[in-house]
């Protein structure tokens, strides 16, 4: 058999990423179902570890990705069309999605009181280690040095410091070129290593999603049924109601070839429940979409520190609600008109980390809301934020697709032809032969 017929062979036997999340998710359902109900607490280390090692290493890269793709991504305006009014349109339409999703969490609170019934009364909240309001989310954005950001990973003030960057590279212009081509090269090296981490999501959907039933199994999540289940339909209806009808409405393309496109990028945000960890493959299938490169490299990593339908809309609007009926505090239409704005406003306090507790002590602070509240949903935060991080980054990919459908910018041939995972694809090979010296 010739060397090519067995890597046709090979490509044709492979396991696309897509099913090797499924298979890792069911694998690890398995697992911790079976060190629970068998009180194997060495499984449970195990799975832990398995989990804990793949989101560190998601993690590792946070602070200097976000840092260099932020720089770069305003750096790259440069290169496009009508600059400010593709940035402007990309505001607008987070914007847009972000109130129709806080509309959206709203009318499910109010229908389902997911607080009623529970079982739960004040006693039984704490007080978070952190929280938000508008004087800390305000006079935060700014870093009173350079390292502190990095070391203690607040994104918020490294997409400040990197935005402060990225401006005055502009302004410096050709000076300013040097800088630029190594923050570029810094950025790929970034991404590449990353790329390598997502290829173990796999693996460490069997950790993650195995030390969730192992820890929390069902009887936690019995408690809070009525709550999981809103904010789990309230990011499906967002996720495959609204997206699907602004694609088809606004932008005029098929739904279902976007999800074809973005479905790996969806996939890993449910696994890791990071969307800065998820940025570069959000990046890649966007891209693969047919956004084009230039304003791609601007709109993923703005949205993925800024973009939040799930953490940011859909959860702190039902969870409001939860709490004030848990506490017996009355919610009037002057309340519900404050967590719409605090979803819109306020969402980068979020920050594309894992967890929204920041956003949630935010909202509560807003509303003069108890913050013991927030120690009452810690529990079954994990199990939430699974959803809530595919909802965020499938809008983070959305956008730009809307946005560029909207300005003419789309390649609509190769947005129809997209197929395959951008983690299946084997890469091109590279030239060999040398380049000729210029005369």
């Amino acid at each position: 058999m010739s060397v090519s017929s067995n890597t046709q062979l090979k490509r044709s036997v492979r396991v696309p990423f897509w099913a090797q999340i499924l298979i890792g998710l069911a694998l690890g359902v398995l697992l911790g179902w079976i060190a629970r109900s068998q009180d194997l607490s060495w499984l449970v280390t195990t799975l832990e570890k398995v989990g804990g090692t793949f989101v560190g290493l998601l993690k590792l890269a946070v602070a200097p990705l976000v840092f260099f793709a932020i720089l770069v991504s305003i750096t790259n305006l440069r290169k496009v069309n009508n600059a400010a009014r593709l940035a402007s349109r990309t505001l607008l339409w987070f914007m847009v999605t972000s109130l129709i999703a806080v509309a959206i969490g709203l009318a499910i609170g109010l229908l389902t009181n997911p607080g009623a019934g529970t079982g739960l009364d004040p006693a039984d909240g704490s007080l978070p280690e952190k929280t938000g309001s508008w004087i800390d989310f305000l006079t935060g954005i700014v870093p009173t040095d350079v390292i502190t950001p990095f070391t203690e990973l607040n994104v918020l003030q490294i997409v400040f410091m990197a935005a402060v960057a990225g401006i005055a590279a502009l302004q410096l212009g050709e000076r300013a070129q040097p800088i630029l081509t190594l923050s570029e090269s810094v950025l790929e090296l970034l991404q590449k290593a990353l790329w390598w981490v997502i290829r173990l999501a796999p693996l460490g959907t069997v950790g993650l999603i195995g030390n969730a039933i192992a820890t929390y199994g069902w009887n936690l999540i019995g408690k809070y049924a009525t709550f999981t289940v809103d904010i789990y339909v309230g990011c499906l209806i967002v996720l495959f109601g609204v997206y699907p009808a602004l694609l088809a409405t606004v932008a005029k393309v098929g739904p279902v070839q976007f999800f074809k496109g973005a479905w790996p990028a969806i996939q890993l945000a449910f696994v890791s429940r990071s969307s800065v960890g998820t940025m570069p493959l959000t990046q890649k299938v966007t891209e693969r979409l047919g956004v084009p490169k230039e304003y791609a490299s601007f709109a993923v990593p703005f949205g993925a520190t800024t973009k939040m339908d799930g953490c940011a809309a859909i959860y702190p609007a039902i969870a409001a609600i939860f709490v004030a009926q848990i506490f017996d505090v009355p919610l009037g239409v002057g309340d519900y008109l404050l967590i719409a704005f605090v979803s819109v406003v306020g969402s980068a306090a979020t920050a594309g980390l894992t967890g929204a507790t920041v956003m949630l002590t935010l909202t509560l602070s807003t509303l003069g809301l108890p913050m013991e509240g927030v120690g009452l949903l810690l529990a079954i935060d994990p199990i939430l934020d699974m959803i809530r991080t595919a909802t965020n980054v499938a809008g983070q990919a959305l956008v730009p697709v809307v946005v560029s459908a909207r300005e003419g910018l789309l390649d609509r041939d190769k947005y129809n032809a997209v197929h395959a995972s951008p983690v299946d694809e084997t890469p091109e090979p590279q030239d060999t032969h040398p380049v000729p010296a210029a005369a």
